[in-house]
């Protein structure tokens, strides 16, 4: 099956997809009201626009330097994933996504990085908690909210994860416990992202990696804005051996071309038997 991840609702109804994703919420913090003929997705961690309303959200690590998108290694803003307050916040927009459909895509998902947070309230809530191993603790956060946000989707639940398989990456840099998540998750999409696809070793590597590390199903999402057709039909080749669906990101007019394209292909190549031999 193939899929599409879009800010544009009517993408989703979109013959040649066979599913159909849409953005309610994503890491600049835009919203828009869910719709019922796709699965609504919800960017829970990253959040640029609560960022910038309120900064005492952002995680910090132990030098108080801020998980905010002007930072090496961030491409938006996090919010500490300890927060009452904002947890709330999500899952009211995830009550309101059910309400239009019963699937739900929770996105952005886990710590910014290892050495995050080190806020007053992360702080006080690992002296209080069971734990002594601090990265236990973080995952036990993470999958805490899990679990409250699974127990309000009555439908598939879908999660997306960092693009990490090696073993304890997740867990270390995320608070990604994959093996306690599994019961809660009825599906994983990793986002494989390149600009071109110029190669695809890495994508095959990858994705390699995620079968050998789940028993849960997986999807490939692909980003497809201003790629190659056929760079994004090797792409969606390799990606379609190992995940069990294929979705493309971002533009959805470049991910119907290329299905059209290997849906040509396909019919090209079909045959009906052998060939009379009195002709």
């Amino acid at each position: 099956m193939y899929g599409v991840v879009t800010r544009n609702a009517e993408e989703v109804r979109w013959p040649e997809f066979d599913r159909g994703f849409y953005e309610v919420k994503d890491v600049t913090g835009r919203s828009a009201e869910p719709i019922e003929d796709g699965v609504n997705m919800v960017s829970c961690f990253g959040d640029n626009a609560a960022a910038d309303a309120d900064p005492s959200l952002v995680p910090v690590d132990d030098l108080g330097r801020p998980a905010t998108r002007d930072r090496t290694y961030f491409d938006w803003a996090y919010i500490c994933p300890s927060r009452e307050d904002y947890r709330e916040g999500l899952f009211e927009i995830i009550d309101d996504c059910v309400d239009a459909n019963e699937d739900v895509r929770l996105d952005d998902i886990g710590f910014p990085r290892a050495e995050y947070c080190r806020c007053g309230v992360c702080e006080e809530s690992f002296k209080a908690s069971e734990y002594d191993d601090r990265l236990e603790w973080r995952a036990g956060v993470i999958t805490e909210f899990v679990e409250e946000a699974v127990e309000r989707i009555p439908g598939r639940v879908y999660m997306t994860l960092y693009p990490d398989p090696y073993p304890g990456h997740l867990y270390e840099r995320a608070g990604i416990d994959l093996e306690a998540l599994e019961e809660h998750v009825d599906e994983f999409v990793v986002p494989l992202y390149d600009m071109a696809y110029e190669t695809t070793y890495w994508l095959e590597t990858i994705a390699r990696g995620f079968e050998s590390a789940l028993e849960t199903p997986f999807n490939i999402e692909l980003y497809a804005v201003n790629v190659d057709i056929d760079n994004l039909i090797h792409a969606t080749e390799v990606a379609e051996a190992y995940g069990n669906d294929v979705f493309f990101g971002y533009e959805a007019s470049n991910a119907r071309g290329a299905l059209r394209r290997m849906r040509a292909d396909e019919r090209d190549g079909v045959t009906h038997g052998e060939p009379d031999s009195d002709s």
